[in-house]
């Protein structure tokens, strides 16, 4: 084990955390929002998926570069 190895696997790591406090704080806010005016509703969940999906093209970024350390 290199510590490319090691870097994958801390990095990885780090981007699940990362994520998974993402669309925590996305879905506190929106149930929050969703709360205060619910005939924003819909509009609120579209947001929030909007949302959630950017947070988790992060981490599959974060995946694709924790591939490729490995590979070197």
């Amino acid at each position: 084990m290199n510590a490319a190895h090691l870097a994958a696997g801390f990095g990885m790591g780090i981007g699940a955390v990362g994520t998974a406090i993402g669309i925590a704080m996305i879905g506190l806010k929106a149930c929050e929002g969703t709360a205060r005016q619910p005939e924003a509703g819909s509009m609120i969940r579209t947001t929030m998926i909007i949302a959630a999906a950017l947070v988790e093209a992060i981490a599959l970024y974060t995946l694709v570069i924790c591939i490729i350390l490995t590979g070197k």
